[in-house]
């Protein structure tokens, strides 16, 4: 009997929000913070284990975390840009992990059900290195990437994120298609937390 894949959730949530004006990561979403939505949706999926790297106020938004089941790592360098919480995210994942899924800390609408898809096409197909997620023919996130790429995300550097390997997987990238639009909706300005808003308001009428 194969073994099912174990694969590890990294939530990127370091940044600083400059072009929001605030920490989004504790804006009120949901009766809870942003990035509180964020990990429930992964605690709630089939994850093995989730990681929430932090930067940014990280003593604050830590706090959000203190009685629950996820690993917190802090990005001391955070301010150097992205591919260094994703690297601050690959150190804390164990020799268990066959795979991890990046999640963004800004993507609060992402589902469950959108994760667990990602996660059930790799357990299908557990030799492609990259498995994205595609709606209405453009990708979008989380992504997730096997073991055998973790070497070249080492190997990013500045403000570059692991998507900018999909032209060296080019050939080898998994697209799965999703009914969910959220995975191209992050909430990096004021007007995309109020489109959030009323995106909930409608949703809720």
């Amino acid at each position: 009997m194969n073994r099912v894949p174990r694969i590890t959730g990294i939530v990127l949530a370091a940044g600083t929000g400059s072009r929001m004006g605030r920490t989004k990561q504790l804006l009120p979403f949901r009766g809870q913070a942003l990035l509180e939505c964020v990990v429930g949706n992964a605690r709630a999926s089939s994850l093995d284990r989730i990681i929430v790297v932090l930067g940014f106020q990280a003593d604050a938004v830590a706090q959000l975390f203190a009685a629950n089941d996820v690993t917190v790592v802090v990005n001391p360098a955070y301010e150097s840009g992205q591919s260094t919480s994703l690297k601050a995210g690959l150190h804390a994942v164990t020799q268990e992990a066959d795979a991890v899924l990046f999640l963004l800390g800004d993507q609060p609408l992402v589902t469950p059900e959108t994760i667990n898809r990602i996660i059930s096409h790799y357990e299908r197909f557990p030799h492609c290195p990259v498995v994205v997620p595609v709606f209405e023919g453009r990708r979008g996130n989380p992504a997730l990437f096997s073991r055998e790429t973790f070497a070249r995300i080492e190997a990013l550097s500045g403000d570059c994120g692991a998507r900018s390997l999909f032209a060296e997987y080019a050939g080898n990238i998994l697209e799965v298609t999703v009914n969910d639009r959220s995975i191209h909706m992050d909430i990096d300005t004021e007007e995309d937390y109020h489109r959030l808003l009323e995106h909930e308001d409608h949703a809720g009428t």
